[in-house]
């Protein structure tokens, strides 16, 4: 274990020189007593040469072991049999996982990730709530970044499905970022989840991070959903690792007008699977599973007949909070004036109403006075 920390910890050494590594000692422990010319013949950095030589981050994995236990966490090995068997299969898997949670449970389930873009519209926001509840609530792990916008809205979703959902991490699995996310980790922790990271205790959110979390998030899914995508958005280099790792690509579709659904547009476009309901999302996964989930037979020309129904009023609303909670819809926010303006309501009641709704959970405050039905 700690020859494997250390070699995570080694500069210079990443998923691909690991590997090389790997397959040139074939373990941890050989590679720290390789000699000189045998290190130098796989064309690695010099100091990272000399790091290994000396040992030199030795005395410091086995500090980081125990401060990683001491955190509540567990760090799993590539050639443990508890390390991902999913992740094992891409093209350099990272050696080491930090992870901390229910981890065992979350990984034995089916995992889907759902990414997309961190300034989501309230469109792109509820359809990844709400996918990633449903698909949640029938025992899909929901794998995501943590990331502001789509990220969260999935965590969200997932706890609200009562299910389990990975936050893969680009910092140590001390270091939330956001940090507004840090209630939003322990909700995760606190409800089934786990938080994953390659990266050692203490690692700050440096922008050279986040592909290496990305290539996990795909590693660790069946499939990824893309759920809101800009044209130079970071979700489409994810839909590209995914596609290498063999993954199945999934987008849902948005606005023809609106600059977050460019790549999502574009990548159905390109092939990827279309996704409007959980059942789509299922329907790609491998049979034994999508079996075992969907109905014995389902006819997609004909609309589930509870998605048909139109969403029944919640019980015990005053008037007002009827009147205000009517004008108010999932998909699109609704200014504050505009509520005042339609309801016919005073501002007292108005607010009054706003508030109770709020604290009933039924609808969303957003930015600006904006307001939105919750899914």
């Amino acid at each position: 274990m700690i020859e494997w920390i250390a070699l995570n910890m080694t500069p210079g050494v990443g998923p691909r020189a690991a590997t090389k590594l790997l397959e040139r000692f074939g373990s941890a422990s050989a590679i720290f007593h390789a000699r000189r010319p045998e290190l130098e013949s796989l064309r690695i950095k010099p100091a990272t040469i000399e790091s290994i030589i000396k040992r030199e981050f030795f005395d410091t994995a086995e500090t980081e072991l125990k401060r990683v236990k001491e955190f509540g966490g567990d760090v799993l090995i590539l050639d443990d049999g508890s390390y991902p068997a999913l992740l094992r299969e891409i093209d350099d898997p990272p050696p080491v996982l930090y992870v901390k949670g229910d981890w065992q449970a979350c990984f034995e389930q089916p995992g889907v990730g759902v990414i997309g873009s961190r300034m989501c519209s309230t469109y792109g926001e509820n359809a990844s709530e709400m996918l990633s509840r449903d698909l949640a609530s029938r025992g899909v792990t929901i794998v995501s970044g943590l990331a502001r916008g789509i990220d969260t809205a999935a965590h969200r979703g997932a706890i609200r499905g009562q299910g389990r959902t990975v936050g893969v991490m680009g910092t140590g699995i001390d270091t939330v970022y956001p940090k507004e996310n840090t209630n939003l980790a322990r909700e995760i922790l606190s409800n089934g989840g786990c938080l994953v990271t390659q990266f050692p205790l203490g690692t700050p959110p440096l922008k050279d991070n986040f592909p290496y979390r990305n290539r996990i998030i795909s590693g660790l899914s069946l499939g990824v959903l893309i759920v809101e995508a800009s044209e130079r958005s970071g979700s489409l280099i994810t839909a590209r690792l995914a596609m290498e790792q063999n993954r199945e690509i999934m987008a849902v579709p948005g606005n023809i007008t609106s600059g977050n659904s460019f790549g999502t547009n574009y990548l159905i476009k390109s092939g990827a699977k279309l996704v409007q309901q959980w059942q789509d999302v299922v329907a790609e996964l491998p049979s034994e599973i999508s079996a075992a989930i969907l109905p014995p037979k389902i006819d997609r020309s004909v609309p589930d007949q509870a998605e048909k129904k139109q969403t029944p009023v919640p019980a015990d609303l005053t008037p007002q909070e009827r009147t205000v909670w009517g004008l108010l819809t999932p998909d699109e926010s609704t200014h504050v004036d505009v509520l005042l303006q339609s309801s016919g309501l005073s501002f007292g009641d108005l607010n009054n109403a706003l508030v109770s709704l709020d604290l009933r959970d039924l609808i969303r405050v957003l930015p600006g006075r904006h307001y939105a039905r919750r899914v």
